[in-house]
């Protein structure tokens, strides 16, 4: 099942501070505390899956990895979370009992109520992030590059300047007063809660529009069009995810824009297959040559180069050119990869008379007969492959 994203699961903006995040987590695990749903499968879950979002979102370093290139950027050598192989309760409450403390966490009482926080009041609306998929070869991939991309967004209304209102004015909303939220008391036999809620009249923000504006019926934003730029960086994998700030859809009544988020898609090549930051590739030698040695060509994302293929060379071998893969992320890793060439013989599968004359010559020679310390020798190298 595809993560969802780690702001989306604490519920904060992509702006929040650290302070906004441990709150948000705080929230979360109060709620879904395995104490207070005993038995609750999904509750669990979400426990589970509000501290992973927490471990990543309150590490800085993680964070920037995160908004870089999404959920992609935290796997392989990339420090990701510590939840990549799923953590168990005793894990999250070593790590984060002290957010909520302890095992039950502090501030709630199922017999004295609970109140999840302040008003609402001057609610600002995030807009919506957009995300749109390219595609880079690997000569791309290698040395970074700029794409750029029309898109079609919500902008802000330029009727009304993205408020909403045909003459720039709001009142205070008449049924939370500005609070944003209302309150409400329930009584469940042992105790009393409190909660809150988003006051419906003004949807959280406190006030209210009376002339709404005639061409975005009070949104503060139509539909539009962009030029946009994404620098990608040299190193990127498939599905990695860069982040272009404040480019996707406006926020509604001059609210703040949301992100678009570019999902990179690496086209196969020709010649290579990608294992990281290595290239692989299946080097086809004729018989003669594996036999007689000589140098042959071999291509690079640079262009071709030559190396030496020594007497009696073995299909199977592999020779290494160093620093000729790709890139690290943005410097994440240590240089570049390599360019790993496995030696591969093409046998001819039909012969004609003169050809298959010279074999039959070829086979009564003693040189050429697989005798068992050949045979030993072919193996081990063949053995060292699963060691």
């Amino acid at each position: 099942m595809e993560k969802r994203d780690y702001y989306e699961v604490l519920g904060v903006s992509k702006s929040a501070t650290q302070d906004e995040i441990k709150a948000a987590y705080k929230k979360m695990a109060i709620k879904y505390h395995p104490d207070r749903n005993p038995g609750n499968k999904e509750a669990e879950e979400k426990f589970k899956e509000a501290a992973e979002a927490y471990d990543v979102l309150r590490d800085e370093q993680k964070r920037a990895r995160y908004d870089q290139f999404g959920h992609a950027g935290l796997h392989g050598g990339a420090a990701g979370g510590g939840f990549s192989g799923g953590m168990n309760m005793d894990d999250i409450f070593s790590m984060f009992g002290d957010i909520f403390g302890g095992h039950m966490g502090g501030g709630f009482n199922p017999f004295g109520g609970f109140s999840s926080g302040g008003g609402r009041a001057g609610q600002v609306y995030r807009g919506s992030d957009l995300r749109i998929k390219v595609k880079l070869t690997l000569n791309e991939v290698a040395t970074g590059c700029t794409k750029k991309f029309n898109i079609h967004k919500y902008v802000p209304c330029t009727h009304c300047g993205g408020s909403g209102s045909e003459d720039g004015q709001q009142q205070t909303c008449a049924t939370c007063k500005g609070s944003g939220v209302v309150y409400r008391t329930v009584n469940f036999g042992l105790g009393k809660m409190q909660t809150q809620q988003t006051c419906q009249a003004c949807g959280g923000e406190g006030s209210t529009i009376k002339n709404p504006c005639k061409y975005c019926k009070g949104e503060g934003v139509v539909q539009g069009e962009e030029l946009i730029e994404v620098n990608i960086p040299k190193g990127v994998d498939n599905s990695m995810v860069v982040t272009v700030q404040g480019k996707g859809n406006a926020g509604r009544r001059g609210g703040v824009n949301g992100d678009v988020q570019v999902i990179i898609e690496v086209q196969e090549h020709k010649d290579f297959i990608r294992q990281e930051q290595n290239l692989v590739y299946n080097l086809l030698l004729s018989v003669p040559t594996v036999i007689l040695g000589g140098q042959v060509e071999v291509p690079t994302l640079e262009g071709k180069v030559k190396i030496k293929i020594e007497p009696g060379t073995q299909p199977g071998k592999v020779m290494r050119l160093r620093g000729k893969g790709l890139p690290a992320v943005q410097g994440y890793g240590y240089g570049n990869g390599d360019l790993i060439v496995h030696i591969s013989v093409y046998v001819p599968e039909t012969l004609n008379k003169e050809e298959r004359k010279m074999v039959e010559q070829l086979q009564k020679s003693e040189n050429f007969a697989a005798t068992p310390t050949v045979k030993n020798k072919i193996f081990s190298k063949f053995k060292s492959l699963f060691d």
